[in-house]
């Protein structure tokens, strides 16, 4: 459905306030969508899992904190303002010592723990 520019409401998303509201850790949240990619902001702390997303990139935008990424052969560490796109199929595991906040960029339908599913697995799709 094509919005109008009369039907359209033009109201700026603010991440850090949009973050306010989430209080679990490693639960991802939809805050917007393009086309068929999803914005999802995160909190963050301690090791996440070993996984990979087999069709897709995965990209990370650390709004406060500092992630590493760590990978089969190597890690990269992203600090505020940093960006970083995990190719798709290489397997990574993000990792922080104190808490960060995120923000992710998928297509939708990607769960945070790609095919390797688990307890650590969140529910797709839950904007806020």
């Amino acid at each position: 459905m094509d919005i109008t520019a009369t039907q359209a409401s033009y109201s700026a998303i603010n991440l850090l306030q949009k973050l306010s509201l989430v209080t679990e850790q490693w639960s991802p949240r939809v805050v917007a969508e393009m086309n068929d990619y999803q914005f999802k902001i995160a909190r963050i702390q301690g090791d996440f899992i070993w996984h990979s997303h087999r069709e897709t990139d995965e990209t990370f935008l650390i709004l406060e904190g500092t992630l590493r990424i760590d990978f089969r052969d190597g890690s990269v560490t992203l600090k505020a303002g940093e960006l970083f796109v995990v190719p798709n199929g290489v397997e990574h595991k993000p990792y922080a010592e104190e808490e960060v906040k995120l923000l992710l960029i998928e297509p939708r339908g990607v769960l945070n723990t790609g095919h390797e599913g688990g307890d650590r697995t969140a529910i797709n799709d839950v904007w806020i």
